[in-house]
């Protein structure tokens, strides 16, 4: 049985146009240090990516911020990755995701870009091969989602995912669930290998 200790957020180092985004990513943060989870994130301090480490940190939370030194001074400032308890830097984005998949019992998406959507996509990849077992969950804020869980649907219906139950994520559809009905995560099982959420 895999314990959750941490939780790896993907998302967007940008605000988006939908004040709800920014806000669910702080609330989402709040929840993982209440819960008395590590975030483990991309390391940026603005955007969506900002507004979750805030959350953590003003709850008291534990975070890892995981960037490469390249994206530093786009996606952060040095006086801000200060705040972080931990601060990896890598030397490039594959480094990086490999170190955020290593530190992480768990992966939720936020809104976010392209890099959002490859991130949480290789990590589906990854659990269709069987490299892991661990929980994937979207959050489908204000909807964002659909269309990449319609995509989904349509890739399963035309059979290009023959291993569905590997990769067949929770889907938490509001800003209330996401933050109240996190744990769900304590009843998620992957088949073959039961998780629960580990206890502050």
């Amino acid at each position: 049985m895999n314990t959750i200790r941490s939780i790896c957020v993907y998302c967007g180092s940008s605000p988006g146009r939908d004040v709800t985004y920014a806000k669910a990513g702080h609330l989402l943060g709040r929840s993982i240090a209440k819960s008395g989870l590590r975030l483990i994130y991309g390391g940026g301090t603005r955007g969506i990516m900002g507004a979750v480490a805030e959350g953590a940190m003003r709850a008291g939370g534990k975070v890892t911020g995981i960037i490469p030194r390249f994206l530093i001074n786009r996606e952060a400032t040095e006086t801000a990755l200060d705040r972080l308890d931990e601060l990896v830097i890598t030397e490039n984005m594959h480094e990086r995701k490999h170190t955020m998949f290593e530190k992480s019992d768990a992966f939720v998406a936020l809104p976010g870009g392209i890099g959002t959507v490859e991130e949480i996509i290789e990590i589906m990849t990854w659990g269709q091969l069987g490299h892991h077992r661990k929980p994937i969950v979207f959050g489908n804020v204000g909807g964002f989602w659909d269309p990449m869980l319609a995509l989904l649907d349509h890739m399963m219906a035309e059979g290009f995912i023959h291993t569905a139950q590997r990769v067949r994520p929770l889907i938490v559809a509001d800003l209330v669930t996401l933050v109240h009905g996190y744990p769900k995560l304590a009843s998620f099982r992957v088949p073959g290998e039961p998780v629960r959420v580990a206890q502050p």
